[in-house]
């Protein structure tokens, strides 16, 4: 009996935070990407850091750290990664709980050019995900990228461009320890914004990005720094 009302209030809890997640509330997304190729190598590493609020600032959603190592084959056009993530992530409201996860993850980016100006990549990672109080958990996720330069053919220095990505997220399996389960469809992701390249190492983009998961939909702007060096 004291199992059961457990339960109860785990559950109820749970729902209450899903419900409290105002989909009208526009979030922000800052984000800063790097990518460094060791010199004479095929060797390299890159990563992210960014920190995503509910609202613009002041109710943080995620603290995400990930970096990695990446290998580019010399005999075809990809970059794959080997790398591990961080993330801290907080509840939507006035709550300053906070939870943990730990992430493996390998990748595979592929790019390829349609026409003169339709730059495409594919991205596919698969991660393997330790988060707190559950079992080990497996994610897999496709994105499709499009950049599109307004005023040049390629992502030149002075290159205003558009962008777009949609990535979908499939979870490896349903059930996550303690009687606990999740659905397969984990969310989905698609993006339309504006990028700017300063220079061959550096470019900016500002966006929207529309996030919907089984339980929420929510918009996020998205405000990010592309930094090869």
């Amino acid at each position: 009996m004291k199992k059961i009302t457990f339960l109860s209030i785990v559950l109820f809890v749970g729902l209450q935070v899903n419900a409290q997640v105002d989909e009208n509330q526009t979030g922000a997304w800052y984000m800063y990407f790097y990518n460094h190729q060791f010199k004479n190598s095929q060797w390299g590493i890159q990563g992210d850091f960014q920190y995503r609020d509910w609202q613009v600032l002041g109710d943080k959603e995620q603290l995400l750290l990930r970096s990695g190592f990446t290998y580019r084959p010399k005999e075809m056009n990809a970059l794959f990664t080997l790398g591990f993530a961080n993330i801290t992530s907080g509840v939507f409201g006035d709550s300053n709980a906070t939870s943990n996860e730990n992430r493996l993850y390998q990748e595979a980016l592929l790019p390829q050019k349609l026409g003169k100006r339709f730059l495409i990549t594919h991205r596919f990672r698969f991660e393997q995900r330790f988060v707190a109080h559950q079992d080990l958990r497996t994610r897999y996720r496709y994105n499709l990228f499009i950049n599109v330069p307004f005023n040049s053919s390629s992502l030149s220095p002075k290159t205003v461009y558009g962008a777009f990505y949609n990535e979908l997220f499939i979870n490896g399996e349903s059930t996550v320890g303690k009687n606990k389960s999740v659905a397969l469809f984990d969310r989905n992701r698609t993006y339309l914004g504006l990028g700017y390249v300063l220079n061959p190492e550096i470019r900016f983009q500002l966006g929207y990005m529309n996030q919907t998961t089984n339980t929420w939909t929510k918009g996020q702007l998205q405000f990010s720094m592309h930094h090869n060096f």
